[in-house]
């Protein structure tokens, strides 16, 4: 793959990659900065790519890489106030607040799979490759993932 073609494919899905990074950080400035992040690494381990057809997930896959990065330097930083999902309404219908603390009250790998299956768009199997997860696992997440929320927003008569 060449740079031109890595742009114009990174250019076709980057509302994908900026929504997947609102999600992860809850704020436009630093999902901007992500998608940024990202697209610059990306662009240097481009020779790393094997299989052009799976770009979409590689270069989600370091997305996720970079927002885990950017969480983990706010606990750092910030302990206990950093919060993996947005404190204001996001895009698209994300503005739910009790769905939004439940996810945000999963553990990360379930929480993962809601943000890219439900939020973001993907695929069951682009799931999985962007998580480096067997899909069957992925399946199991998820499904693990919707009961938990099931069971917490039935309580609060939510569902």
């Amino acid at each position: 793959m060449d740079q031109q073609e890595f742009a114009d494919r990174t250019e076709a899905i980057k509302t994908r990659l900026y929504r997947t990074a609102y999600l992860y950080l809850g704020s436009e400035a630093d999902a901007l900065e992500a998608v940024d992040e990202t697209v610059y690494r990306a662009l240097r381990r481009l020779k790393q790519l094997q299989t052009p057809a799976l770009f979409e997930t590689w270069i989600t896959r370091i997305l996720i890489n970079t927002c885990q990065d950017e969480l983990r330097r706010r606990r750092r930083f910030h302990p206990g106030g950093a919060d993996a999902l947005p404190d204001t309404a996001g895009p698209d219908d994300y503005e739910h607040l009790p769905l939004k603390e439940a996810i945000r009250r999963l553990p990360e790998e379930l929480s993962s799979v809601v943000i890219l299956r439900f939020f973001s768009g993907y695929t069951q199997a682009e799931t999985a490759a962007a998580l480096n997860i067997p899909q069957g696992t992925a399946a199991t997440r998820q499904k693990r993932a919707l009961a938990l929320l099931k069971l917490e927003l039935g309580e609060e008569g939510q569902v």
